[in-house]
């Protein structure tokens, strides 16, 4: 899936998130460890988050199997998913946005303001949307 998130970046904006080249195991594990988030879900009514590198993990404060159950509605305030939804909608249509700013919460209730963020849709090998990824690099912690 990463391979996936990474080609879909690439088609939807026109640039590179990430460098890498090799099997899809290390493509996957490059990304895993990437010095920025990229977190995805899926086409749920409620979407899941099926995707979350270590960063990502970390500044949620989450482990893979919790993470990978969780509704990515859950990773904004009740008070920001209206903004949040609104930016998905956006990205839904136009392929992806850019400049992305908002407040996002953590597991434990930890909440911090993202910008430049970047969201986009997600494609299969079929091209068939089977979700949105997002990505960002600058974060800070709102006390």
């Amino acid at each position: 899936f990463p391979v996936t998130i990474l080609k879909s970046f690439e088609y939807c904006t026109g640039n590179t998130l990430l460098s890498v080249t090799g099997t899809p195991a290390e493509i996957a594990a490059a990304l895993f460890a990437a010095p920025f988030v990229v977190v995805s879900h899926g086409m749920e009514a409620d979407p899941i988050l099926n995707y979350g590198n270590r960063t990502a993990l970390e500044l949620w404060e989450l482990d893979w199997e919790n993470f990978t159950k969780t509704p990515s509605r859950y990773t904004a305030e009740p008070i920001a998913r209206e903004e949040r939804d609104r930016m998905l909608s956006e990205a839904k249509t136009k392929g992806f946005i850019s400049n992305y700013r908002g407040i996002r919460i953590s597991s434990t209730g930890k909440r911090f303001f993202i910008e430049d963020g970047i969201i986009w849709n997600v494609f299969d090998e079929q091209q068939q949307k089977c979700g949105q990824a997002a990505t960002f690099s600058r974060w800070s912690p709102i006390n």
